[in-house]
């Protein structure tokens, strides 16, 4: 096991109720004949996160019976109406006081986003300071990693469905951004027409 595994969580935002999606909550999609929340638990795993927590809000009971989340933390998120940054805040403070150093967040609804892109992030960590982000031709994007030096300023910004986008435009010169374009493509699962990236 790597330094990098070992210090690094992955955290998974899979707390969204998917409004313009007639009120299919994102986690539960079908995705290769499996819940959606439970491909992305996969990617992180295979990109070496040992360690992976999931903040879980609308549905969250059907979530846990239905999809086969291992020995993932659940988090659950009771303001998860609220937005995006409420479970980025609830992540976090899970996360907090287990000896990680920091967090790999992804999004449960970009399921283009695989193990390579995943890996190439957690590979430019070094350290509770780092402030890593994907990007796709040169455009910041998913998955981010927050080193635990930057968790207070990034749960104190993330608000409605923001989640860090303040804060990583306020320290947009310290993060380091790894192009991942060629193994990866970022589109989100939001309304009924994204539904044809699902398998």
């Amino acid at each position: 096991m790597t330094q990098n595994e070992q210090q690094v969580a992955g955290l998974v935002l899979a707390a969204g109720g998917g409004r313009r999606l007639g009120g299919r909550p994102k986690a539960l999609l079908e995705h290769r004949g499996r819940p959606l929340v439970e491909h992305a638990v996969g990617v992180l795993r295979a990109a070496g996160c040992t360690r992976v927590h999931v903040v879980l809000g609308a549905r969250a009971d059907a979530v846990r019976e239905r999809a086969e989340l291992g020995d993932c933390v659940l988090v659950d998120n009771p303001d998860w109406e609220q937005g995006m940054g409420t479970s980025l805040r609830a992540g976090l403070a899970s996360l907090t006081g287990t000896g990680v150093r920091a967090a790999l967040v992804s999004l449960v609804d970009q399921p283009g986003i695989g193990v390579q892109a995943v890996a190439r992030v957690l590979a430019a960590y070094a350290g509770e300071a780092s402030l890593v982000s994907a990007a796709y031709a040169g455009v910041r994007g998913h998955p981010v990693l927050f080193g635990a030096a930057h968790w207070t300023g990034v749960a104190r910004a993330a608000t409605g469905d923001q989640g860090a986008r303040g804060y990583l435009k306020e320290h947009a010169d310290a993060v380091r951004l790894v192009e991942c374009g060629d193994v990866a493509q970022p589109y989100d699962i939001d309304t009924e027409a994204d539904l044809v990236h699902l398998e």
